[in-house]
């Protein structure tokens, strides 16, 4: 990581298409989808916060500091954007940016936050957010702390909800992300569960996933043989990197990036801690 960066987890929602509740607590593959995108999102960044709204106790298990929402009225991801960039200001003055994460999206990519500092040195843009299959993903979002103020008078006295609206008054990068190969399935890392059945197609892909790795050269520490295998363990490394159900024997004693296990033509796939 070239830069200090602050993430802001965004869980403010109603989530009115899962049926109401909180839906980053509902279970999946043995933990919470909150626990799989923390996992993923907490090595990228400096500090983090939980964007929620309601009694902050529900969570007390993740150990995280939570901050409701600072424009009252359930005013979107917009409004835990800011949310995040002020919680930064106070709590982390030293980061000079806040990346924004989804709450329901528990393949996120563990390399989201360089990939996105990158754009934004390469193409001097003031902003970036992800993209996949041609459509952008604005609360995949990297936001720079200075405008924080400008988007408290964005949202306060122009009333902008909508995150596209504010980001285009910006230069903006969009960083695309590819799908990733798995057994002959395309998976987009950002694949998110606003559905009982998206949670069911989640639940189908974890387990997957976990057979794939079981059997895959990659987890048996040996090189992949043939060059479709290394394809294929170079997803399995995307996709499985810090995921929260490996256990500390699979992951190695200090995460699944030690050498013991992972490849060397792999590494180049695992974030920089």
């Amino acid at each position: 990581m070239t830069a200090a960066v602050a993430g802001v987890l965004l869980a403010g929602g109603l989530s009115r298409r899962m049926g109401g509740g909180d839906k980053c607590l509902r279970p999946l593959g043995g933990k919470t989808i909150l626990a799989h995108v923390t996992a993923r999102a907490r090595p990228q960044v400096t500090s983090l916060v939980l964007n929620a709204n309601g009694d902050p106790a529900r969570f007390a298990d993740f150990g995280l500091p939570v901050a409701a929402d600072v424009v009252e009225g359930y005013a979107g991801p917009l409004a835990g954007v800011l949310t995040g960039l002020e919680w930064a200001a106070v709590n982390a003055p030293d980061n000079a940016w806040v990346v924004s994460f989804a709450c329901d999206a528990p393949f996120l990519p563990t390399d989201l936050v360089p990939r996105l500092l990158a754009a934004v040195a390469a193409e001097g843009a003031e902003m970036a957010c992800a993209a996949s299959h041609g459509r952008s993903h604005p609360v995949f979002g990297l936001w720079p702390l200075r405008l924080k103020d400008e988007l408290r008078h964005a949202m306060l006295e122009e009333e902008i909800r909508k995150v596209d609206v504010w980001t285009a008054r910006y230069r903006l990068a969009t960083v695309d992300f590819p799908d990733v190969a798995a057994n002959g399935r395309a998976i987009d890392p950002f694949f998110n569960t606003n559905r009982p059945e998206d949670l069911e197609e989640a639940e189908a892909l974890l387990a997957l996933l976990r057979r794939l790795w079981q059997t895959s050269s990659y987890k048996k520490g040996s090189q992949a043989s043939s060059p479709f295998d290394r394809l294929e363990v170079r997803s399995l490394a995307i996709l499985f990197c810090l995921m929260p159900s490996l256990s500390t024997h699979e992951a190695g004693a200090h995460g699944p990036h030690t050498d013991r296990v992972m490849p060397p033509s792999t590494r180049m796939f695992w974030p920089v801690m």
